[in-house]
């Protein structure tokens, strides 16, 4: 009996997950991320092996700005997700860096999966996906450059990205464009919307600016980068 109880004590601490400085809250077994960012800014997230979660790998919701991802992924189905909801309006203020990420083995969507926001997908290298590598939904603004993306073998899944329950008199005015990639296996990506190029720039020197703040001069930057 005291050790059922003792038990029960146990889930009920593992419900419970503080996921920013000001919030904690009840979660269900389908809510436990790999690693879960709840309304914060200026977020690193660096040098993480992820895989076999309960639910997502790594999920920024709830207004995050400022979030920049650069890990190894693998064998998951729902990999990232951005954006809490298409109807939360403070998330059309997110600005998320997807960088120098390696998208491994058995993975299936979300690399990754945004609700509106700004999102930088820069130098990654994406092995196969069984869905599709980039989706969104709620009218975000994607920008897909210098990444290496290799289709998977099923011909019914050669496209990259995925507008999620959306109508295509609607996603076309979405602001979706691919630079630099390199598509292997029959990829494809579909982009829509507007060029935007002094936004687009804008982001790409902040960016630059943010990891060569933390690692080093330009010359050691651009050692790291998957295709020069």
């Amino acid at each position: 009996m005291a050790s059922s109880k003792k038990n029960n004590e146990c889930s009920e601490r593992l419900s419970e997950a503080q996921s920013s400085p000001e919030h904690y809250g009840f979660q269900t077994e389908s809510d436990r991320d790999g690693i879960s960012i709840f309304g914060p800014k200026d977020i690193w997230i660096d040098h993480y092996t992820l895989s076999r979660c309960k639910d997502g790998l790594i999920d920024a919701v709830m207004g995050s700005i400022g979030i920049t991802i650069n890990n190894m992924l693998s064998h998951h189905n729902e990999v990232m997700l951005l954006g809490h909801s298409d109807d939360y309006l403070p998330d059309s203020g997110m600005q998320v860096t997807i960088a120098f990420n390696h998208f491994g083995e058995k993975l299936v969507q979300r690399m990754p999966r945004c609700r509106r926001g700004y999102i930088h997908v820069i130098n990654n290298d994406f092995t196969e996906w069984e869905m599709y590598a980039i989706g969104g939904s709620g009218e975000p603004t994607i920008n897909s450059q210098g990444n290496r993306y290799m289709a998977p073998e099923n011909p019914f899944a050669k496209e990259v990205t995925k507008r999620v329950d959306t109508q295509q008199s609607k996603w076309k005015g979405w602001n979706w464009r691919s630079e630099g990639d390199i598509l292997l296996n029959g990829a494809f990506f579909v982009a829509s919307g507007e060029e935007l190029e002094v936004k687009y720039e804008k982001t790409y020197i902040e960016l630059m600016k943010f990891i060569t703040d933390r690692l080093g001069p330009d010359e050691e930057v651009f050692n790291i980068l998957f295709f020069l």
